[in-house]
């Protein structure tokens, strides 16, 4: 059976988040722990200069010396990123002792999760994951990826979400099955090529004529 069957995007701000490990992989860790609003402690006897800069700037915290037991308490999650594969295992059976989320850089048997690679987009986000068995190939279809999607699906996202609250007065009046056929009729190459070309507004009168809604906008939150 392969393992990390069940995918989930986790909210990790102000949750604590402890990685041991202060070397290059670590710092690339904990700066995706940062981006996500995390906060992160490092527990290394020696770290990178980034590392150390950051904590300079109040980023982070580090605990500078070797992991001990107990170095996780009150985390929610922890990255083992050292060198030392009896380190990271230990890390990891305090981990199941303590009910926290580990992930064991390149060992999957002892990791809760994997992380996937990720290619961002504003608010979508899309990740290529592999059940860690082969990480290379999650970074090269990650590239292929960030050259299908360009930036300009941040545009798109936010323009989506926009007609969203505008067409909710027409949402209300058809059923289910009609306003999904209406969106999959909207949701055409048309549209990221006009936002591409930098013809938003274009963009959204299409979406809205294909939704059968009113051009005129209406703030209104959408129904849950």
């Amino acid at each position: 059976m392969s393992g990390f069957r069940y995918p989930v995007s986790l909210e990790l701000a102000e949750r604590r988040c402890v990685v041991v490990g202060g070397g290059i992989v670590a710092e690339d860790k904990v700066r995706s722990l940062l981006d996500a609003g995390a906060v992160v402690v490092v527990v290394a006897e020696a770290c990178t200069a980034g590392l150390e800069a950051l904590a300079g700037d109040g980023a982070l915290s580090i605990v500078g010396r070797n992991y001990v037991e107990g170095d996780l308490e009150g985390a929610f999650l922890t990255i083992a990123a050292t060198d030392d594969p009896a380190v990271n295992a230990a890390v990891y059976e305090e981990g199941e002792r303590g009910r926290v989320l580990v992930n064991s850089v390149d060992d999957v048997d002892h990791c809760h999760f994997a992380v996937p690679s990720v290619v961002r987009r504003g608010e979508l986000t899309l990740t290529v994951a592999t059940g860690g068995r082969a990480p290379a190939l999650a970074k090269k279809l990650r590239r292929t990826l960030t050259e299908q999607f360009g930036p300009e699906y941040a545009e798109v996202v936010e323009l989506i979400g926009q007609v969203r609250r505008q067409a909710q007065g027409v949402r209300r009046q058809v059923d289910f099955d009609t306003w999904a056929a209406r969106w999959e009729q909207a949701l055409d190459d048309e549209v990221v090529e006009l936002v591409r070309n930098g013809r938003s507004e274009e963009a959204r009168d299409r979406l809205l004529d294909a939704l059968s809604a009113p051009r005129d906008f209406v703030n209104e939150a959408p129904s849950s």
